[in-house]
């Protein structure tokens, strides 16, 4: 008794430990919160002269938002000063509340920050900006008539429709650069008559518009050299695809197989001759699908070479050896009544449940079954197999029980024996 004393004693004084040291963090917290506030409160003001309040937006909600959680956690703080701040437990809570609303304060403050800060320092740097929007977009130019060269290159190899995704890149490259220029001037001339905010959206608008000019000029190129790869593989696949369809006409043929022989050659056929324009990612992308069909069908098939199709007598002798064992079960537990328990019970009476679905598919008698697609015979055989498994298990716990009655009588009379004697 007096050791489990000196564990609770020991016990409440770590926990008094753990308090204080709790207090002492959510003070610690409220004083962090409240300057970081106060400090993002100045950078806001700053950040707005130089940006405007449509920049600062963002920023400025999330800092109400830290605001409104410190001030939560001020409110708790307060009531853990009372002259009666209540329990122990109660105290406790509060500080651990208050530690959560500080980190959700600076929190919301941490997720601008960074993106406040970001848009200051393009702000500030924005005659920096502005020059190097120019000098891009001189230097962008400069690649138009190269775009223009290779758009010609490869309308002279390709057809009209493999270039729709790029033929019209270098004009629109052409009107982005034109816009970005256009914006870089209203920025400067913004920024030069105290209009900052109009002046950031302006020079961000330009330099987006630089950015998705470079994009579609390194489109025209990269389309060059994937058309190329696209010709290498098409040779190889066309070389692949006449091996195979080759193999698939001399195995014996399926619909399936049939289709997609049919599918292939069609493809193969397609191909233009010699000298032809063509599209080659398109028959590409259809030699690889009705190739893959192919290669499909033929596995399929195969497959179905090695495991053959059950036979309408394997069908029926399954599900009269189903019956066979469902009735041997059905006699056990019928001539038995009370004497049976539940497990065999419910064995007897799911085997009998699949026994009827087989019944509304296939009919009631094996002799009737007359279903001939393959799926349909696996799953005749599958569904026998279950009713003859469940019967079994219901047949064997039905013998157990039997058995088990049979000793408790015989155990109660020999009793009775001896009692008498």
């Amino acid at each position: 008794m007096a050791g489990f004393k000196v564990r609770r004693r020991l016990g409440a004084h770590e926990l008094e430990v753990h308090d204080a040291e709790l207090a002492k963090r959510a003070a610690s917290a409220l004083l962090a919160a409240d300057e970081r506030i106060r400090v993002t409160s100045d950078e806001l003001g700053f950040a707005e002269a130089e940006l405007g309040s449509a920049s600062t937006a963002m920023a400025a909600a999330a800092l109400v938002s830290a605001r409104r959680s410190l001030g939560d956690a001020f409110r708790l703080n307060r009531l853990n000063h009372d002259a009666i701040p209540g329990t122990a437990d109660e105290v406790r809570a509060r500080n651990v509340r208050i530690l959560q609303l500080c980190e959700r304060a600076e929190h919301a403050l941490d997720e601008q920050a960074s993106a406040l800060a970001d848009r200051v320092a393009r702000a500030r740097q924005a005659p920096e900006i502005i020059a190097g929007v120019r000098a891009d977009a001189a230097h962008l130019r400069t690649r138009i008539p190269d775009a223009r060269e290779t758009i010609e290159r490869l309308a002279a190899r390709y057809a009209r429709e493999a270039l729709t995704h790029v033929e019209a890149h270098p004009t629109e490259a052409e009107q982005l650069l034109g816009f970005a220029e256009h914006s870089v001037g209203v920025a400067e001339r913004r920024r030069e008559a105290g209009r900052r905010e109009q002046a950031h959206l302006a020079l961000e608008a330009s330099t987006q518009a630089v950015r998705r000019a470079a994009t579609l000029l390194d489109a025209v190129e990269t389309f060059e050299v994937e058309a190329l790869r696209a010709e290498a593989t098409l040779a190889a696949i066309v070389e692949a695809s006449r091996r195979d369809l080759a193999v698939a006409l001399e195995e014996p043929r399926s619909r399936g197989v049939a289709n997609a022989i049919a599918e292939l050659q069609a493809a193969l056929a397609s191909l233009p001759a010699v000298g032809v324009n063509t599209d080659p990612f398109a028959h590409l992308r259809r030699l690889r699908e009705a190739h893959a069909v192919l290669d499909a069908a033929t596995a399929a098939a195969r497959e179905r070479a090695t495991h053959p199709v059950p036979s309408m007598t394997q069908v029926r002798r399954a599900i009269e050896a189903a019956d066979r064992q469902l009735d041997m079960a059905r006699d056990v537990v019928v001539g038995r009544p009370g004497w049976i328990g539940a497990e065999a019970l419910t064995r007897l009476a799911e085997s009998e449940r699949i026994r009827v679905d087989l019944s509304h598919s296939l009919g009631i008698s094996a002799a009737t079954v007359k279903v001939t697609g393959r799926d349909d015979r696996e799953q005749m055989i599958a569904m026998a197999l279950r009713v003859a498994s469940l019967a079994s298990e219901a047949l064997h716990l039905a013998r157990r029980d039997n058995d088990a009655r049979r000793w408790q009588g015989r155990d109660r009379s020999r009793a009775r024996r001896v009692s008498l004697a």
